[in-house]
């Protein structure tokens, strides 16, 4: 990839500079809705847009008594820059489920095979007889979570895991951290290899992505000061730790949470797939199983939100978002992409907002400009 202006890139150059302006605004005042955030847009190969705003590490805890912010002294805060490492909480979930597809297409993982017979120790989710595309699909029935963190040990947390089962029926929609942790335990029994390894050795490494990895991360933006009673662990102010509570039990490593990257780096992960698999001279995947993964209704990716995607929504736009205030679209139709890292946790927790990330991406959908070359149907899957 490279970098260009909005014009070379087929984008509005006015758009694109209110896109900008927004995203720092969304950085400013004294209860910003995020106290840091990195911006990175483009189209085709060229990225138009790189700008960060606000602080990496603004805040020294949060004053429950007082219901406030404590900030840090101006000299010991930490500006965020285009290079910053933020968690990306939930964003995660689309490492996992390319590194399952990738399964798939080398014939190792069936999709519509039974966890079971991979997993049979597993009983409850082989007596409800759950499918790998069910995982991938969040149609297994799975509740959203399970209290992990109050586990004793790993023994403890396995055992929860193994004995969850489907409160709906297989095949009805119910979004779940824990299909992602059953598809974890499938790769990771399969290949006989950790995620962090499968991720790394498949996707990261081959793409050039040496700022994308599983935690700890000292230099990353800060998320919460994280204490009950608002969550669900008591660890302070985190800097380079998973925020996620389920996936610090695990040790940092979880198909659904758990690895901290750059805006430039998930730039040419969006590239990747927009390009159908391969980037550079790296491929990670075949472009009948990009189309695998992104066709309705979306393997892991989320396909046409309006709630988070904006106008980019409607026409096979895919992605997700984090808890902490991360986002990723890309959209076939038009060859575009967005990246918005943002700490909305930092110093504490709250309802989440996803009303600036929409209308990033209604901003960049409206930047568009036609006839410059970009524009291709998005091919349908075979599968």
């Amino acid at each position: 990839m490279r970098h260009g202006s909005p014009e070379r890139a087929g984008l509005d150059a006015t758009h694109l500079r209110r896109l900008v302006d927004d995203v720092r605004a969304l950085t400013a005042g004294e209860q910003p809705w995020a106290a840091g955030a990195v911006v990175v847009a483009g189209r085709g190969p060229v990225i138009a847009v790189e700008e960060a705003a606000g602080w990496a590490v603004r805040y020294a805890a949060w004053d429950e008594r007082t219901g406030t912010a404590v900030e840090l002294p101006p000299a010991e805060r930490v500006p965020a820059t285009v290079d910053t490492p933020f968690d990306l909480a939930s964003l995660t979930k689309l490492f996992t489920s390319v590194a399952a597809v990738q399964q798939i297409e080398r014939g190792t993982l069936g999709i519509d095979a039974r966890v079971g017979a991979y997993l049979p120790d597993f009983t409850a989710a082989a007596q409800h007889g759950v499918t790998v595309r069910q995982l991938l699909t969040h149609t297994s029935g799975l509740r959203p979570e399970l209290p992990l963190y109050d586990c004793a040990d790993d023994t403890e947390r396995l055992e929860l895991l193994r004995a969850e089962e489907p409160v709906t029926a297989p095949g009805t929609y119910r979004y779940s951290d824990l299909n992602m942790l059953l598809l974890q335990h499938v790769l990771e029994r399969i290949t006989g290899r950790t995620l962090d390894t499968l991720i790394h050795d498949g996707i990261t490494r081959p793409l050039g992505m040496t700022a994308t990895d599983f935690g700890p991360c000292p230099g990353a933006a800060a998320t919460e000061d994280q204490r009950r009673p608002w969550a669900k662990a008591d660890r302070g102010m985190l800097r380079g730790e998973v925020y996620d509570e389920n996936a610090w039990a695990l040790g940092g490593v979880a198909g659904h949470a758990g690895l901290f990257s750059t805006a430039r780096d998930l730039a040419v992960f969006c590239r990747t797939l927009l390009a159908g698999g391969s980037y550079g001279p790296a491929r990670i995947l075949g472009p009948d199983f990009v189309d695998l993964l992104l066709t309705p209704p979306g393997l892991g990716f989320a396909l046409d939100q309006p709630w988070f995607m904006g106008e980019l929504a409607g026409h096979g736009a895919a992605g997700h978002t984090g808890f902490t205030g991360t986002s990723l679209v890309l959209d076939r139709a038009t060859d575009t992409f967005l990246i918005l890292l943002a700490t909305t946790v930092h110093p504490r927790r709250r309802p989440p907002d996803s009303g600036p990330r929409a209308a990033a991406a209604t901003t960049l959908a409206r930047a568009v400009l036609p006839g410059r070359g970009h524009e291709r149907a998005t091919a349908r899957s075979p599968f």
